[in-house]
């Protein structure tokens, strides 16, 4: 079994969209969502390693400097699977897409450091 990284993504206009909607159907949404991510956490515990968290504003630094900037990425999950495509599946028709406004989901193995 190995670990994977699952970056979840959205864009701008998502968000924009999602923060226009009326705000009791935006709350039924939201209440609806949290429940239907529940129900997949709880499925899918014994695949969870690092439930995750959102993601907050992003600052990238280089040898430039330090900039802010804004990405895709809106939150993050770790899960053990016995192979890239096994931890895919978990995350097909995942909440975050089918009633939150993300955009997909990026899931990426955890490659062991070299030499170690």
């Amino acid at each position: 079994m190995k670990n994977y990284l699952a970056i979840f993504t959205g864009s701008a206009a998502g968000m924009d969209a999602w923060s226009a909607m009326d705000a009791t159907q935006r709350q039924a949404k939201e209440q609806a969502g949290m429940a239907a991510w529940k129900a997949w956490a709880e499925k899918h515990q014994g695949s969870i390693v690092d439930q995750g968290a959102p993601l907050g504003k992003t600052k990238r630094i280089s040898a430039d400097g330090i900039a802010d900037i804004r990405n895709a990425m809106a939150a993050y999950t770790v899960v053990r699977a016995d192979s890239h495509e096994a931890a895919a599946r978990l995350f097909e028709q995942h909440p975050h897409f089918t009633i939150f406004p993300g955009d997909g989901i990026e899931v990426m193995e955890c490659l062991p450091l070299p030499g170690m």
